[in-house]
């Protein structure tokens, strides 16, 4: 089975911004694909708490990543890095499933 892996510079921009909302320990990064955008899928990222039945859990050192089973069969094999140049700021997928995706970066097809 594949995983859902956070890149190191994600990895730390995620932390900086859960100290920044002041986020409790219990608190993880939830990814998840909903039908939508130019491409027909689009990503989703929040912090969460709360488990739900069906997620499927990712441990990356000192974070973790929920997927829920469905977003799952699109996002196997990803890789949530983060981006900070002058082409554009902010987390992006790198997911080897899409077999487009729009300029945005924010939708995607399979």
């Amino acid at each position: 089975m594949s995983n859902i892996t956070i890149s190191e510079r994600a990895a730390v921009k995620a932390v900086e911004l859960m100290r920044e909302e002041k986020l409790g320990s219990d608190y993880f990064i939830r990814v998840s694909v909903k039908g939508g955008g130019c491409s027909g899928l689009t990503y989703n990222m929040d912090f969460d708490n709360e488990m739900k039945e069906n997620d499927q859990e990712f441990p990356n050192n000192d974070l973790k990543i929920v997927c829920d089973l469905k977003s799952f069969l699109y996002l196997a094999g990803t890789e949530l890095d983060f981006t900070d140049g002058l082409n554009g700021k902010g987390f992006n997928f790198i997911n080897p499933n899409a077999s487009r995706t729009c300029g945005c970066g924010e939708s995607f097809a399979v």
